[in-house]
């Protein structure tokens, strides 16, 4: 099992590279879309409605929220499947393992609300203290990828395992803070839909088939409930069965790896085009100066990457976790201003937060700037730490020493 986590974690960090630079161009075509003369037709596209209505079952919604809850929901059903997978097997399974990015993730969680809820006091934008707390794990780990071996790989990890945590922080943020009215009737049969998948998990239900097909209607009621629709996909992952017998996929890894390519080649570029169409008009400026501007931008370009460091140095110095092999406060440093790059789950939280389009409108530039900012100081730092590092080498006394000498003997410093 061991072999086969390391294999899905390496396929994970490669489709994550390779949809970290899809993403960036699909941002692209959409913000030069929003800006041309096909605008006002993909505006009228995504306005368009699609589905049916019959016999009290309403499945008729405009194309934007399809992509943004039905298409969203599978997207957090494969995050949901990293998270459980990560915790059962693999960087979260021990208290030692899983510490130093957990804590991390809350520092970079805690500090970005709190900066964001301090600018925002008082005004109408308040409500959008959500907004900065998630890092976006495809453009971190695209970035990363173009480094290459400039990065220790314990630091890949680290902030892999990091935006994993992230992400269930937002998953919490978005389930408890951002729900509508409550409709207690659904919420009722979502309750016995998901009691079902974990019963079928209960008695050892392998078929993907029994899980899925519930799924749907747990998303249909959990839709119509009042709570974010997404929030099905993350419990039809808790309800998939991780364990499989000896040198075989789990249903989990199973439905993991059919999931990887959909979601990040389809799905999260269909996100972006969607929702980063961005028409550029001289009065957005003045947003980045107004308090949601400014507490977005403030969360993501420093209270991410500071709550992140100062969480990390806390849990080291406490002995409570270990800093990452080969690596130092500088690259741990560096790779925390990676974390400030929110895109996807900002922006989501950003569409929840507010019903204003002004309001949206100025929190998706917000994002989207300080995302850039954010990846391009990570991106820059790394880079300069990686030309100034030296490596010293531990002379070797005898032979019986050069058996023992392995990777510990090479002391980076810079």
């Amino acid at each position: 099992m061991r072999k086969l986590s390391t294999k899905i974690y390496k396929k994970f960090i490669e489709t994550e590279s390779k949809a970290g630079i899809i993403l960036i161009i699909c941002v692209l075509v959409s913000i030069m879309i929003a800006n041309s003369s096909l605008g006002y037709y993909f505006n009228e596209f995504l306005n368009t409605k699609l589905g049916f209505e019959l016999n009290g079952i309403d499945l008729r919604y405009s194309s934007l929220s399809w992509i943004n809850d039905g298409l969203m929901a599978v997207f957090f059903l494969y995050v949901g499947l990293e998270i459980k997978r990560e915790i059962v097997e693999g960087e979260l399974k021990s208290v030692k393992q899983a510490s130093l990015p957990i804590v991390a993730a809350i520092g970079g969680m805690l500090v970005p609300a709190l900066l964001f809820a301090l600018i925002n006091y008082g005004s109408d934008s308040s409500k959008g203290w959500g907004i900065p707390m998630a890092t976006d794990i495809a453009f971190a780990i695209g970035i990363l990828s173009v480094l290459g071996n400039r990065v220790p790989n314990s630091l890949k990890i680290f902030l892999t395992a990091l935006a994993i945590v992230d992400d269930l922080g937002a998953i919490l943020v978005i389930a408890v803070f951002y729900t509508a009215d409550l409709h207690f009737t659904y919420l009722l049969f979502a309750t016995g839909v998901f009691a079902f998948q974990m019963a079928l998990n209960y008695f050892g239900v392998k078929k993907l088939v029994y899980y899925i097909i519930p799924g749907m209607v747990l998303w249909y009621f959990i839709h119509h409930s009042g709570i974010h629709a997404t929030i099905a996909g993350v419990l039809t992952a808790i309800a998939i069965p991780a364990t499989s017998k000896k040198n075989a996929h789990s249903p989990l890894e199973k439905l993991e790896t059919l999931l990887s390519n959909p979601v990040s080649y389809m799905i999260m570029p269909l996100f972006a085009l969607a929702n980063t169409n961005i028409r550029f008009e001289s009065e957005m400026l003045k947003g980045l100066t107004n308090p949601l501007g400014l507490g977005i931008l403030a969360g993501l370009v420093i209270g991410k990457p500071l709550g992140i460091t100062l969480a990390s140095w806390i849990a080291i110095k406490l002995k409570i976790a270990k800093k990452p092999n080969q690596a130092n406060w500088k690259q741990l440093s560096a790779v925390s201003m990676l974390g400030g790059i929110g895109f996807t789950m900002s922006i989501f939280v950003s569409i929840l937060s507010f019903a204003s389009p002004l309001f949206q409108l100025e929190a998706k530039f917000s994002v989207l700037i300080a995302s850039i900012i954010a990846a391009a100081s990570g991106y820059i730092l790394l880079n300069y730490l990686s030309k100034k590092q030296v490596v010293k080498v531990v002379p070797v006394k005898a032979k019986k020493e050069v058996k023992d000498y392995n990777t510990e003997n090479l002391e980076l410093s810079i």
